[in-house]
């Protein structure tokens, strides 16, 4: 019988093998063991509400037993083919139904992919190099993606800063950057630059910074004033915030979407949705021809688990569900620090938020950064001893959230304020 080994042991293993002993993901301190319904458990057995969710895929929750039945039918059938099969062509009829944008879809394995290969169809089908994204926002690892994500250096716009080494110089000679909630800046900074300006990149919620009423439109109306393609990158809220993501809830249509996250179900699965004509450079013999390849996207094991965990999210009170297990905590949150008369902006959407310990609005990132991050922490590290299992800068929600874990966390964020309030 195989010796089980603590939680301490495995992070000495890990150290062994991986860079700072993790996977660049989470705190690598942290080792989950199994996951069921809305609970954690680490590898010392140690209990946990779930608020990371895997950072958002399982909305549903843990091994939810009709996902599960559903990736048990198919892997006897095969795992992966590099080549069509039906799940995933119903997949992304059902995308296509469900998203705005969406006349077409192409596959890829993770969001990074899909927003790295949006942009780089934008500069396919425009001709133009530039990309402009706003500060703070995030598009995953590629390149792009990693200038300005999170500067601790703030230069003037439209400046791009590199976030990362490794990065060329020349990829910061195609980035504008611009500050999120400024429409004024975005048009003087395209009426200069427009004509060399492929694609704007855009969370519409941005990462916890809500669109003011009008940015997004405003955006929108931008873009077509200067033929440049909108994206909206909606790994995060595609399928969250309601079944047509973000472009439902906002009522604003951007050219072209990336998808990850929900759509897989909790397997490796994204996707890059857009308009017909748009996604025609994916085809081969088209003069603006794109060559993208993956060896497993589309696979149909993910395209089943996200087609019956998009089913789920289709039936009747599920997204009412959602929305007001997000409102009860940033409620239970909001209390507990104002009855302590701790400053804080509860920053975000019911699906997805957090504490911001600031006494100023939150419009941008800049808002974010001059926030204070020292309490922040502090106030995560006792929720995570508490019992919330949650990262350092989001709360995500599951439907699968019960009263128990309601009264675990408002228990949670009671002391967490009161900690921070000393």
């Amino acid at each position: 019988m195989n010796k089980v080994l603590t939680q301490a042991e495995w992070i000495e293993r890990a150290k062994a093998v991986l860079p700072a002993g993790g996977f660049g993901n989470f705190d690598a301190s942290y080792f989950v063991r199994e996951g069921k319904g809305s609970r954690v458990w680490d590898e010392d057995g140690k209990e946990y509400v779930d608020l990371l969710i895997g950072s958002g895929p399982m909305m549903l929750g843990h091994g939810h037993p009709e996902v599960v039945e559903a990736v048990l039918e198919q892997v006897p059938k095969g795992m992966t083919f590099f080549a069509n099969n039906h799940s995933g062509v119903e997949l992304a009829e059902e995308i296509c139904r469900a998203v705005a944008c969406a006349e077409k879809v192409r596959y890829v394995s993770t969001g990074s992919e899909a927003d790295m290969y949006a942009m780089r169809l934008a500069r396919a089908f425009t001709g133009r190099d530039k990309i402009l994204k706003f500060e703070g926002g995030y598009h995953g690892m590629g390149p792009e993606a990693q200038m300005s994500l999170a500067p601790t250096r703030l230069v003037n716009f439209p400046q791009a800063v590199p976030d990362s080494a490794g990065i060329p110089e020349g990829v910061r000679a195609d980035m504008l950057i611009a500050p999120y909630n400024d429409p004024d800046y975005l048009e003087s900074l395209c009426a200069e630059h427009g004509k060399d300006i492929a694609a704007i990149i855009i969370e519409p919620l941005q990462r916890i910074v809500p669109a003011q009423p009008g940015f997004l439109q405003a955006v929108r109306d931008i873009c077509d004033k200067h033929g440049i393609v909108l994206i909206f990158d909606e790994v995060v809220t595609g399928f969250r915030f309601g079944y047509g993501g973000a472009q439902e809830r906002y009522g604003v249509t951007p050219d072209l979407a990336t998808l990850g996250k929900v759509i897989g179900g909790g397997f490796a699965l994204a996707a890059i949705a857009g308009k017909a004509d748009i996604m025609a450079c994916f085809e081969k013999g088209s003069d603006k021809w794109l060559m993208q390849v993956g060896t497993l996207s589309g696979n149909p094991v993910a395209a089943v688990a996200g087609l019956k965990t998009m089913e789920i999210l289709r039936r009747e009170g599920a997204y009412e569900k959602i929305s007001d297990n997000g409102k009860r905590l940033m409620a239970m949150a909001s209390k507990a620090l104002d009855a302590r008369g701790v400053p804080h902006v509860v920053a975000g959407a019911p699906e997805m938020f957090e504490v911001i310990f600031t006494d100023r609005d939150i419009t941008n990132y800049r808002d974010v950064v001059a926030a204070d991050a020292k309490k922040l922490a502090a106030y995560n590290t006792v929720l995570r001893d508490k019992g919330l299992f949650k990262s350092d800068g989001k709360t995500y929600i599951s439907l699968a959230l019960t009263e128990e874990d309601m009264d675990i966390a408002k228990a949670a964020y009671e002391a967490a304020a009161e900690a921070v309030a000393n």
